[in-house]
């Protein structure tokens, strides 16, 4: 991995391990700002199955344990790619729930969640890029294109071999029969 992918996750992933942590272990401070979302969510979760908590602090520390987890991951350059979308959809409820600008009436706090709004709008492209980086080798879809490239050419390969045998056969078992016996 090259120093400035290692350092652009770094970066890119540091406000996740440190709001993930604060988040994780002091929860109750953003239970009124999320709950319009987790009230939302809650018969989802509860659809999926019944046994899932889903009580508004309770999915604010989950979503603070996965950025944190993570946050690391894409730091340490460990399963950078899922990393990167795993934070990518825990940012879009964190988004939508603490920065709301389209429902505020107050100019400052409308400026402030707009500002914030787009700063993770920011964010959800960066981890969107890190998602699709490949490190400079080849993505998955050129190897399976490659792949099947390659493939083709050893049937036609195979099939040009087959025809010439056959041909080599031919021509022996016509000599074959020529010959007296």
């Amino acid at each position: 991995m090259t120093p400035v992918r290692s350092l652009a996750r770094a970066m890119l992933s540091g406000i996740f391990v440190v709001s993930g942590a604060r988040n994780f272990v002091s929860p109750e401070r953003l239970v009124p700002t999320a709950k319009p979302i987790t009230d939302r969510v809650a018969p989802l979760l509860q659809g999926a199955h019944p046994g899932i908590p889903t009580d508004t602090a309770t999915l604010i520390r989950a979503n603070a344990a996965v950025q944190f987890g993570a946050g690391l991951m894409l730091a340490t350059g460990r399963h950078t790619r899922p990393a990167a979308l795993v934070l990518a959809g825990t940012l879009i409820p964190v988004t939508l729930a603490g920065h709301p600008f389209w429902s505020t009436d107050d100019a400052t706090a409308k400026n402030s969640n707009q500002v914030h709004f787009l700063k993770n709008l920011g964010l959800f492209g960066g981890l969107i890029l890190a998602a699709a980086d490949t490190e400079g080798r080849p993505g998955l879809r050129w190897r399976a294109g490659h792949r099947i490239g390659h493939s083709r050419r050893s049937v036609r390969r195979a099939v040009r071999t087959a025809r010439r045998e056959a041909r080599i056969a031919v021509r022996s078992a016509s000599a074959a029969r020529r010959l007296p016996g």
